[in-house]
C-alpha cells in the first residue's frame, strides 16, 4: 500500500473517532474502548457524594453511559481504588431520573407561575421536590395508601403539592420503610437530578430557588435515609451562584461535591485512548510513540503518568511545530490552549472535534504531509474555527440568549475591546430581544453584570492589561476576529 494511501485511511479513520464530538451519539458498543475513568469524576458513584459539578461537555453524559448503561463499573473499579463505590453488581444499585422526567413533571411557564403566585420560598420548593420524589420512587415503594399522590397528572404541580400535603405522613413513612428494606437487601437506589438549568430558562431566579429547595431535601434526607440516595448535577455556573446565596445546606453537601474537571494528563490520556481504539491501523500508528497495556474489554490502555508523555505522537501526527519554527508555537501546548474558555480550562469534546475535523480538512484537501505525519498546521487552524462554530451552536440549549449576544457584538466584531466601551454597547440595545422566543434573557440585570457573568462563564476573559478579550473556543462562533491576528490559510 502507498504512503498516501495509508495516510489517508488513517485520516479517514480519525475523522470518525469521535461522533463529530456528540456523547449522545456514540455507539454504546465502543464505550468500553473508549472511556477514560477520571478518578475524581468517578467520585460521582460515592453513595455520600451529593452534588456533582462541572460544565457542559465535561464528560458527564459519557460516564453515566459507561457505568449505568454499559456496567462498566467492575472493569474499572480496579483502576480507582481509593473511590468508594457503590455494589458492583448492577441487580445491587438501581438509578433514577428526579429531572428530567417529561411530562411527569411541569414545563418551565407553569413551574415559573406557580413561583410567582405563590411567592415561592426555598421551603415550598423543597416539598415541590418531595412530592415528586414520592412519584419517581412509585414502583419500589408499593403503597397502596400512597395512591392519591401518583393520581394527578406530573404537569400540575398545584394537584401534585397538594396531594403530597394531605398524604405527608404515610408518605414520609413509606420512605422510611423503603430505606430500611434497601438497607437490609444490601441494595440502593440514586435518585439524580440533570439539566436543572431548564427548569425556568427565563428565570435565574426561579431556577435558584429550585436548587437551593433541592438541595434542602437531600441536605437533610441524606442523614435519614442510607440506601436512597439523591445526586444532583449543577453545571459550574449554577453551583457558583447557588453556593453563595445558599446557607448552610448548601455547604453540607459542598463540602464532598465532585467536580467534573479535566487535567492536561488526563485529556491527553483520553484523546490518545480513543484514538488508538478507533482502528487497528491507527493503534499501530499510535504504538509508535505510546506505551499501552491490553485489557481484554477496554481495549488498549496508554501508560501516561504525565501530560508530556503524549508529545512524541502529537509531534507524529503534526509536527513539533505550528509552522516553520518555534516561533509559531508547540503543537502540543496549542492544541490545548487554543480550546480552553476564559477560564482557562479545557473539555474533551472540543479536543476530540479538533482532531477529527483537522483530519477530514486534510483528507479533503489537494496534498497531504510527509510521512509519518498525518495533518498539517493550517488544517488545525481552519479547524478551530469550525470547532468554535459548533461550540456555540450547542452552547445555544444551555444559553439561548448567545443568540442575542452574537447579534451585538456583530457591530464591534474585533477584539479585544476595552471594558467601557463593550459595556456602552450593551447598554445602548439592552432591551431588544435576546432570542427569537423574545422571553428568555441572560442571568444578569445590567450590561455591568452581564460582562462580569460573562467572564463568570468562560465566554469573555480579562487580559494582564484589563481588556476584555474572547477565546478561541468562542471566537468565531460568535462571528469575532482578533485584532492582528494570523488569517487563515
Amino acid at each position: 500500500m502507498a504512503v498516501h494511501e495509508d495516510q489517508k485511511k488513517l485520516l479517514d479513520i480519525m475523522s470518525n473517532m469521535g461522533s463529530a464530538g456528540r456523547a449522545e451519539g456514540e455507539d454504546l458498543a465502543r464505550l468500553p474502548l473508549t472511556f477514560w475513568p477520571v478518578p475524581e469524576h468517578l467520585r460521582a458513584f460515592d453513595p455520600d457524594v451529593v452534588l456533582v459539578v462541572g460544565p457542559r461537555g465535561a464528560g458527564k453524559t459519557e460516564l453515566f453511559r459507561a457505568v449505568i448503561e454499559k456496567g462498566l463499573l467492575p472493569e474499572i473499579a480496579h483502576r480507582v481504588p481509593h473511590v468508594r463505590l457503590p455494589p458492583i453488581g448492577n441487580d445491587r444499585t438501581m438509578w433514577l431520573s428526579g429531572y428530567p422526567v417529561a411530562a411527569d413533571f411541569p414545563d418551565h411557564l407553569l413551574l415559573q407561575k406557580f413561583v410567582t403566585d405563590r411567592h415561592a420560598s426555598d421551603e415550598l420548593l423543597l416539598e415541590v421536590w418531595f412530592s415528586y420524589l414520592v412519584r419517581v420512587l412509585k414502583n419500589e415503594l408499593n403503597e397502596d395508601a400512597l395512591g392519591p399522590i401518583f393520581t394527578p397528572q406530573g404537569g400540575d404541580i398545584d394537584a401534585v403539592v397538594a396531594a403530597f400535603k394531605s398524604n405527608m405522613q404515610p408518605a414520609l413513612l413509606a420512605l422510611d420503610r423503603l430505606d430500611k428494606r434497601l438497607e437490609m437487601e444490601d441494595r440502593y437506589v440514586f435518585v439524580a437530578y440533570d439539566e436543572l438549568d431548564t427548569l425556568a430558562r427565563a428565570n435565574p431566579t426561579t431556577i435558584l430557588i429550585a436548587v437551593r429547595g433541592l438541595v434542602a431535601l437531600w441536605a437533610s434526607h441524606t442523614r435519614r435515609w442510607r440506601r436512597i440516595r439523591g445526586k444532583v448535577f449543577l453545571r459550574t455556573d449554577l453551583y457558583d451562584r447557588a453556593a453563595t446565596a445558599g446557607g448552610a445546606d448548601f455547604a453540607k453537601l459542598a463540602a464532598n461535591r465532585a467536580e467534573l474537571t479535566w487535567s492536561d494528563r488526563d485529556l491527553y490520556s483520553m484523546l490518545v485512548r480513543r484514538l488508538a481504539n478507533s482502528a487497528d491501523e491507527l493503534g499501530d500508528y499510535c504504538e509508535a510513540k505510546i506505551n499501552f497495556e491490553r485489557d481484554p474489554k477496554l481495549g488498549l490502555f496508554p501508560k501516561v503518568k504525565q501530560a508530556a508523555d503524549v508529545r512524541p505522537l502529537i509531534d507524529r501526527i503534526v509536527g513539533t511545530y505550528m509552522g516553520a519554527n518555534k516561533r509559531k508555537g508547540l503543537t502540543f501546548r496549542w492544541l490545548l490552549d487554543h480550546i480552553r474558555d476564559g477560564r482557562g480550562q479545557a473539555l474533551p469534546r472540543p479536543l476530540v472535534r479538533l482532531l477529527e475535523a483537522a483530519a477530514a480538512a486534510q483528507k479533503n484537501g489537494p496534498s497531504l504531509p510527509r510521512w509519518p505525519r498525518l495533518i498539517e498546521p493550517s488544517a488545525l487552524r481552519r479547524a478551530l474555527d469550525r470547532v468554535s462554530e459548533e461550540h456555540v451552536t450547542a452552547s445555544l440549549d444551555e444559553w439561548p440568549w448567545l443568540e442575542g449576544l452574537k447579534a451585538r457584538l456583530s457591530q464591534i466584531s474585533e477584539v479585544p475591546w476595552e471594558r467601557r466601551d463593550i459595556e456602552r454597547h450593551f447598554e445602548k440595545k439592552w432591551n431588544n430581544p435576546w432570542t427569537r422566543e423574545g422571553d428568555i434573557r441572560p442571568a444578569a440585570a445590567s450590561a455591568h453584570e452581564l460582562i462580569d457573568y460573562l467572564t463568570e462563564i468562560g465566554i469573555f476573559r480579562v487580559r494582564p492589561d484589563g481588556r476584555l478579550d474572547v477565546p478561541d473556543l468562542f471566537l468565531a462562533g460568535l462571528g469575532l476576529k482578533r485584532k492582528g491576528g494570523v488569517r487563515r490559510q
